[in-house]
């Protein structure tokens, strides 16, 4: 993708037309336009502006080189999707019946787990033990992410940097297990856990 190209990736990503665009930088929409096209460059106070615009370093936008953030400084471990569910009994039976796999742990009436390799699983969370289920902020949760990193509080000081979306503090449920959330833009819970050492 040349620069035109991300140009207009970027435009519609931030749902700007062209004409939205040519009046936040203050040119017109035919410069935006030919700068997409391929047929002219934005002069280098433009691009600047367009980096700040996107929030995007000017390798990004000329080279087309990825950011530092998009490179994690540790890889995910393990992963797991938690369904939150109302009817415990009734949904370990229907993912047991869908998977046509026995649930491989099933944890005090808390959750079910189905492992598919050392590295993932599917686990069914019953609603009334998800720590994080809803409260009075109107979202009904149905799904967490789980991911499992080496050092969790190297994790959560990335993520924090990020500024993606509302990050809780390390929690600590219960013996050796810590977590922290980050919220997504609709509100979904990605929970992060990993190796902690309280100071």
């Amino acid at each position: 993708m040349n620069i035109g190209g991300r140009i207009q990736f970027h435009r519609i990503r931030h749902g700007l037309s062209q004409s939205g665009l040519a009046e936040k930088l203050n040119v017109t929409r035919q410069s935006v336009s030919k700068w997409e096209m391929g047929q002219a460059l934005p002069d280098l106070d433009k691009v600047v502006q367009l980096c700040r615009l996107f929030n995007l370093t000017t390798d990004e936008l000329i080279l087309d080189e990825p950011p530092e953030y998009r490179i994690p400084n540790q890889p995910i471990l393990r992963w797991g999707l938690y369904l939150i569910v109302r009817d415990f009994k009734k949904s370990i039976y229907f993912y047991e019946k869908l998977l046509s796999k026995r649930a491989t742990m099933i944890g005090c009436n808390h959750f079910a787990q189905f492992r598919f390799d050392e590295k993932c699983w599917l686990s069914v969370m019953n609603e009334r033990h998800y720590l994080n289920r809803s409260g009075d902020d109107g979202n009904d949760h149905k799904f967490a992410l789980n991911l499992w990193i080496k050092d969790l509080a190297q994790e959560q000081k990335r993520v924090i940097s990020l500024r993606i979306g509302p990050v809780t503090e390390i929690m600590h449920p219960h013996s050796n297990y810590y977590f922290f959330n980050v919220i997504d833009p609709d509100k979904n819970v990605i929970e992060i856990t990993g190796d902690y050492k309280e100071e």
